[in-house]
């Protein structure tokens, strides 16, 4: 492993965008300017919140999301990057991930308005989820890939919360190497990249996230630990953001082909990936697919991934084969 030029210091920082704290830690070059690394990262989560954000009423998918039906949306790259990889995992997993899944979010109270922690907020019946699927059926936004555009059918609602996150800190990472930056570790709630090594040539350790809550019986304990040497980290748990539905855990993460909250007793998935994008969008298609069928799913494409499930007495951990073999 190559070690940071010489004379290089360590330099963090941090800021916030897309509703979360971003950081950075890296070996900052002789020479450079960490003010001005600084303020290019916070420039470049800002474009991807000008795009991607479903917060901001004049971002690029808001403003796809209200365009008429038939309409085409020239896409610039950063938007384009991230529609083409949702795309593919919606196909590649039979749709068990969807990035215009919008409508879906909204009525559970995940998005940016009618907010499931906000008075007057109730859970959508069984009509009017069967609203929004028969909607989505219907409704397939079209990727021309040779033009780089985006055909709004009528009434999609594309959604980028479990995806736009990790290819921020894509970005960041590519923002920094661009500027002859080569040994860092980025993060942007809490999805993580790395790369390089710190001054005493040791890799960028991270913890893998826990479950943090009541339900598990370790939660306390000393979590394993990960070098992120040209890898990215991402978590999509139950636990982030949720509400009681009766007797069951309402969890952010939803199923597309049914239209309610995932019940298979994911507590968690974390995914180690060579990009954040990646990492980020599998494990929530892999959440979706739960603990059988998204493993298999993981092995059939080498993806290392580590569940966390719910059973009684606390929790069972089962990972793929990509994911033992990268801890060793």
């Amino acid at each position: 492993m190559a070690l940071p030029p010489g004379g290089s210091t360590l330099y963090t920082t941090s800021g916030t965008a897309m509703g979360t704290g971003w950081s950075a830690r890296l070996m900052l070059p002789p020479g450079a300017d960490g003010a001005a690394l600084t303020l290019a990262l916070q420039r470049e989560l800002d474009e991807i919140v000008a795009q991607m954000s479903h917060w901001e009423p004049d971002s690029l998918l808001s403003r796809y999301n209200q365009a008429p039906a038939g309409s085409w949306h020239a896409l610039p790259p950063h938007f384009f990057d991230v529609a083409d990889y949702a795309l593919r995992v919606h196909e590649d997993s039979g749709g068990a991930y969807d990035p215009a899944g919008g409508q879906l979010v909204n009525l559970w109270g995940f998005g940016a308005t009618r907010r499931y922690d906000q008075a007057g907020f109730y859970a959508p019946d069984a009509a009017a989820i069967g609203a929004a699927l028969a909607q989505r059926g219907a409704s397939q936004p079209l990727l021309d890939r040779a033009t780089r555009r985006l055909l709004q059918p009528g009434g999609a609602l594309l959604d980028f919360s479990s995806v736009a996150k990790g290819y921020a800190v894509d970005c960041m990472a590519r923002c920094l190497e661009q500027r002859s930056v080569r040994h860092y570790v980025v993060e942007a709630g809490g999805e993580l990249r790395g790369a390089g090594a710190k001054a005493n040539g040791e890799p960028w350790w991270v913890e893998i996230e826990g479950v943090p809550d009541a339900d598990n019986a370790d939660a306390g304990a000393t979590q394993a630990v990960v070098a992120l040497h040209g890898l990215a980290i991402a978590t999509s748990g139950d636990y982030r953001r949720y509400f009681q539905h009766g007797a069951r855990r309402a969890a952010h993460t939803l199923d597309p082909r049914s239209g309610y909250p995932v019940v298979d007793g994911v507590a968690s998935v974390t995914v180690l990936a060579p990009t954040c994008m990646a990492a980020d969008a599998l494990s929530t298609a892999l959440t979706v697919l739960g603990p059988q069928d998204g493993l298999a799913f993981a092995e059939a494409r080498g993806i290392a991934a580590r569940f966390l499930v719910r059973a009684p007495g606390g929790l069972l951990e089962t990972t793929s084969s990509d994911w033992r073999a990268l801890l060793q």
